[in-house]
């Protein structure tokens, strides 16, 4: 193994349109320049024409590249020809997560508490809020927090400082946990790609105040939540993850809520998981996710 690299593995990314040769030549490559496959997943959608591929590689003797800029101009090529869309990071990548949040405080205590125990591979750096009400928590995980509050005449002004907030903490992803504002188009196109969401999974049939009270109403037997890429139309972006659980008569308004803030946390976090691990892909309207 090449002693002047120092990085355990890499993942390669990269989608692409599907033609026959996309795994031989990178494959070959890496057996080129010494890279050992530990994990590859693949996937050709038939019905866009894309191919979607996530490798793991580690070095493997002497001809492994001493730097990951070298490693990095040596897949170049082969990107070129296939007209790729990819990324090369070492499996030690942690994503910067800036955390949105108003006064719910299921999701954002979840996420605080996997990073925290090392449970998330991710760096959280800063917490954002319309209210003051969650300073106390978010601080105690020593993790700073950001007062914007926001009225329908300052909304202009408050989207422009989160986004600075955005820009100049670094962050990789901006992760709305239970964020009761609705974005501007403005703010949602320049952060394509990079916005999750969480809602519960009654949409569209109790879209507005107060889900679960209409939902305890019509008598729902299934409940559950969805985490998905921020569009423009609203909770319709590409999903990551969604789950269900059954209830039946005997439950309670509040058991839906207490259920349904159970289920919230645990997808936002798969879906933060996944992501922070490469495993995410956009395909259009939908996404491609690795197991």
């Amino acid at each position: 193994m090449n002693a002047q690299n120092t990085a355990d593995s890499y993942i390669l990314t990269l989608s692409c349109h599907d033609t026959v040769g996309i795994v031989a030549a990178i494959s070959g490559h890496l057996a080129k320049i010494g890279g050992f496959i530990v994990n590859s997943q693949q996937y050709a959608d038939l019905e866009s024409g894309r191919f979607f591929l996530r490798i793991e590689f580690q070095p493997h003797g002497d001809q492994f590249p001493g730097s990951p800029d070298e490693l990095t101009k040596g897949f170049e090529p082969i990107a070129r020809a296939y007209e790729m869309r990819w990324e090369l990071r070492p499996s030690s990548h942690r994503p910067r997560l800036l955390i949105a949040v108003s006064k719910g405080s299921h999701c954002l205590n979840d996420l605080l508490y996997r990073w925290r125990t090392g449970n998330l591979p991710v760096d959280i750096v800063g917490v954002v809020s319309n209210h003051p009400d969650l300073r106390d928590l978010t601080e105690w995980h020593g993790v700073p927090y950001h007062h914007l509050p926001v009225t329908p005449d300052t909304k202009a002004d408050q989207e422009a400082a989160l986004l600075s907030l955005v820009e100049d903490s670094g962050a990789d992803y901006l992760i709305l946990a239970r964020y009761m504002q609705v974005l501007s188009p403005e703010l949602v196109e320049r952060l394509a790609g990079r916005c999750i969401n969480i809602h519960h999974s009654f949409l569209p049939s109790f879209k507005g105040a107060r889900p679960y009270a209409r939902a305890h109403e019509r008598g729902v037997k299934l409940i559950g939540a969805t985490a998905h890429f921020v569009t423009s139309d609203l909770d319709e972006g590409p999903i990551i993850e969604q789950d269900v659980e059954r209830v039946d008569h005997r439950a309670t308004e509040q058991d839906l809520v207490v259920m349904g803030r159970d289920i919230e946390a645990r997808v936002l976090a798969r879906a933060v998981r996944w992501t922070a691990e490469q495993k995410v892909f956009l395909n259009g309207s939908r996404t491609v996710v690795f197991q």
